[in-house]
């Protein structure tokens, strides 16, 4: 892993988490409570855009498993993206089956294609690595063009998608809908996600980024472990990938290139590398700041974007991760003077 990345990795671990804990599910709770009540005072649009940044930001999550905890430079994961979502839409369009059932079917062929992909990854690491996952990127198009392919992927036309209603004559919009469960599959990735990085095998994950020959020394099978995070990975990327096919209702191969490997890297790198609430924070950051930027100007849209995402790096070298720590120990510096008296003593 290239340093850089791995010095930013290193800082979001230090980072916001130092609050206390108290704070912490407060704001945990207050969060929450947003998210349920935001579909019911916006438009349907609005609650749409929403939902794919929710979408971004399972992916980004996936993608900060293996390059933030794990140590591994990914810029492929559009393929794995791109075949999640197509996993969803042929067996809903093909096979007939419900569009709930293909999240953890598209997952489970994903986390096969991953794990499959990171074995002779293993010889890889840094740019090279990098370098390959850019080649993954770069073919998924147009394999899914190929014409052996297009009987089940339509070609260049893509799959059509029927939006799914809610369930049980909810009174919900299908939009709603859509949000609430990709709200909760989110939640419980994301709960997941802090699980396996607190547990004994997150542990083993970072081991292997920060010293692979430590690592090793103490006994730690970095091959499966390198081919399993890849493979956890990608299963998150899968998800999300099915979750955009019913959500925009449509998967074409032009959907999943190399441009949407970049969106998740740079909104990995703005959440915070190695932060797992950052990836909520980079997946707000690649839907709205290019729409963003769009608004401002649409014929010098890229530009304007450029300009924005320096900025941001500017301000936020370490991601919101970094910029959070910053704002957190500065509030309890300016607490902890509040607290002293005239002549320097703590008061009681």
């Amino acid at each position: 892993m290239p340093p850089k990345i791995a010095a930013l990795g290193k800082t979001a671990e230090a980072g916001p988490g130092t609050a206390p804990p108290g704070a912490r599910r407060l704001a945990v709770a207050v969060l929450l409570l947003a998210a349920l009540a935001l579909p019911f005072f916006v438009k349907n649009f609005v609650v749409f855009q929403f939902t794919m940044a929710l979408i971004y930001a399972i992916a980004i999550l996936g993608l900060n498993l293996l390059t933030g905890f794990n140590g591994q430079f990914s810029l492929g994961h559009s393929a794995f993206f791109g075949i999640g979502a197509y996993t969803a839409a042929i067996l809903i369009d093909q096979a007939g089956l419900p569009y709930w059932l293909t999240f953890p079917l598209a997952g489970l062929v994903c986390f096969v294609v991953g794990f499959l992909f990171g074995l002779p990854a293993l010889r890889l690491e840094g740019i090279y690595l990098a370098l390959a996952t850019f080649a993954l990127a770069v073919a998924m198009p147009q394999i899914l063009k190929s014409s052996p392919l297009e009987p089940w992927t339509g070609g260049v036309q893509g799959i059509v998608i029927v939006k799914p209603d809610a369930p049980f004559g909810l009174p919900l919009t299908a939009d709603q809908w859509l949000y609430f469960l990709t709200l909760a599959i989110s939640l419980g990735l994301t709960v997941c996600a802090f699980n396996l990085v607190n547990s004994r095998t997150g542990r083993a994950l970072m081991a292997i980024r920060d010293n692979p020959i430590a690592a090793r020394a103490m006994g730690i099978d970095i091959a499966l472990y390198k081919s399993l995070t890849f493979g956890v990975s990608a299963l998150y990327t899968g998800v999300a990938g099915a979750l955009s096919a019913v959500v925009v209702q449509f998967v074409a191969p032009d959907s999943f290139t190399f441009v949407l490997a970049v969106a998740l890297f740079v909104g990995l790198v703005v959440g915070g590398v190695g932060w797992i609430p950052g990836s909520l924070i980079g997946g707000l950051f690649v839907l709205f700041v290019p729409n963003l930027a769009e608004q401002v100007s649409k014929g010098l849209a890229g530009a304007v974007y450029g300009v924005i995402l320096i900025l941001v790096i500017y301000i936020m070298p370490s991601g919101a991760a970094g910029l959070l720590r910053l704002i957190a120990e500065r509030l309890r510096r300016m607490v902890g003077q509040g607290r002293d008296d005239p002549a320097g003593r703590r008061t009681r």
